[in-house]
């Protein structure tokens, strides 16, 4: 099968999970292309990227920001391409119909670098960009086209937009792809044809992440890998964790892997609260030492919470390598989080921003060690069941085939 992925940012190091994706199709044997608005020119980039040469197989939309100067390479656009196809870049250029959309030309961008390219599978990665792919099916791009639906596009993007901006989207688009039960209840409250949506999950290569019993052994290791933004909660577990250490000692250490924002304000929080010699602020670190880190903890903390914008988790990845390596994990009660830590079983879930229930779950699991293998082997069980990425990526082609084989029958009914 050929298939396009169409996403923001490409390669962007937040979003393993396209990732893995693109080249678990390409391990598989089809055909893979990415349409992109930008390039994230990040200084870390996944070694699969390298690995698989994806930057050969890139699209840039490549919109200039100028108005001027996206009309004088719009005219070249439409000479050098017109006679690919005058129908296509046409209808692209229809005010009436696509407003702004077209006015601004973004949409002829967009329509450009797939003209004289066929696919069985347009497939979306967030719901701005499944609009995108509606307006190209609008204008004649003939494949299938589905849309995953993750975090924001479900929460923030929602917000600011109303909850009738996936209208469109939901008539053309033939498949829905939310990645937890949660969304999936959303997007049919919001209009979505129940029998056009399949839950399909993000998963991880878990032979990557080994498992290992974890036992107390000197200082106890915390670990949080994350954005160091407001949702993914590092504030409340840098309080939770003043309460543990004022309580009980500072034989604690709490390792934050990521970079963001809100560096400066989580380091003067943790100066503030005094446990500055308790808390390491790690950057982003390459795939090994992750691991390294992963491997020498003992407890893996992320309480997720909803931003003050209204932006939401899908399901963090991390969630699920932490507990693929034998983590017993505290987290929230947050989107599609409990559909991946389970309560009481592989770890403990608290409500949003509750900072003495992470810290009286903080403290229970310090004070018995003997939970922890206990609550590895069961959430590295349920990953495995759950999560296995080859095992995703084999069921997302039986839904592409499947979605490409009921057209087929329909075609054949109607002729």
């Amino acid at each position: 099968m050929k298939i396009a992925f169409i996403v923001t940012e490409f390669p962007k190091l937040s979003e393993t999970f396209i990732l893995n994706q693109i080249t678990g199709l390409l391990d598989l044997g089809h055909e893979v292309e990415i349409f992109a608005f930008y390039n994230s020119k990040e200084k870390k980039v996944h070694d699969d990227v390298e690995k698989y040469r994806l930057m050969e197989r890139v699209h840039y939309f490549n919109i200039p920001n100028s108005m001027i100067k996206r009309a004088l390479k719009a005219i070249f656009l439409i000479i050098t391409n017109f006679h690919k196809s005058p129908i296509k870049i046409l209808k692209s250029l229809n005010v009436f119909k696509y407003g702004k959309k077209a006015l601004s030309l973004k949409l002829l961008y967009v329509v450009v670098p797939f003209l004289g390219k066929k696919f069985d599978i347009i497939h979306c990665h967030f719901g701005p960009n499944g609009i995108i792919g509606a307006y190209l099916k609008e204008v004649g791009i003939d494949s299938k086209l589905i849309t995953t639906f993750h975090g924001y596009d479900m929460s923030k993007f929602i917000s600011n937009h109303g909850e009738g901006i996936y209208k469109n989207l939901f008539l053309r688009g033939d498949l829905f792809m939310p990645i937890s039960e949660h969304w999936k209840k959303k997007l049919i409250e919001m209009g979505c044809e129940e029998g056009k949506i399949i839950v399909h999950r993000m998963g991880i290569d878990v032979e990557k992440f080994k498992f290992s019993e974890r036992r107390k052994t000197g200082t106890i290791k915390i670990l949080s890998v994350g954005r160091l933004v407001e949702k993914k909660g590092h504030e409340y577990a840098i309080k939770a964790l003043a309460k543990v250490v004022n309580k009980n000692g500072k034989d604690i250490i709490y390792r934050i892997v990521g970079d963001g924002p809100l560096k400066d304000k989580l380091m003067s929080l943790a100066e503030e609260l005094e446990i500055e010699d308790c808390v390491e602020f790690m950057g982003n670190v390459e795939d090994e030492e992750l691991l390294k880190l992963y491997k020498e903890s003992h407890i893996f903390i992320l309480p997720s919470v909803t931003a003050s914008d209204g932006d939401q988790e899908g399901i963090p990845v991390v969630l699920m390598e932490a507990q693929a390596m034998g983590l017993p994990v505290i987290s929230t009660y947050h989107s599609g989080i409990p559909e991946v830590v389970i309560d009481g079983k592989s770890g403990f879930l608290v409500p949003e921003k509750d900072v003495d229930a992470l810290a009286e779950k903080l403290e229970y699991l310090i004070e018995h060690p003997e939970l922890w293998s206990e609550m590895g082997r069961y959430g590295r069980e349920f990953v495995e069941k759950y999560y296995d990425l080859r095992k995703l990526n084999k069921r997302l082609v039986e839904i592409y085939r499947n979605l490409i084989r009921k057209e087929n029958n329909n075609d054949s009914g109607r002729g």
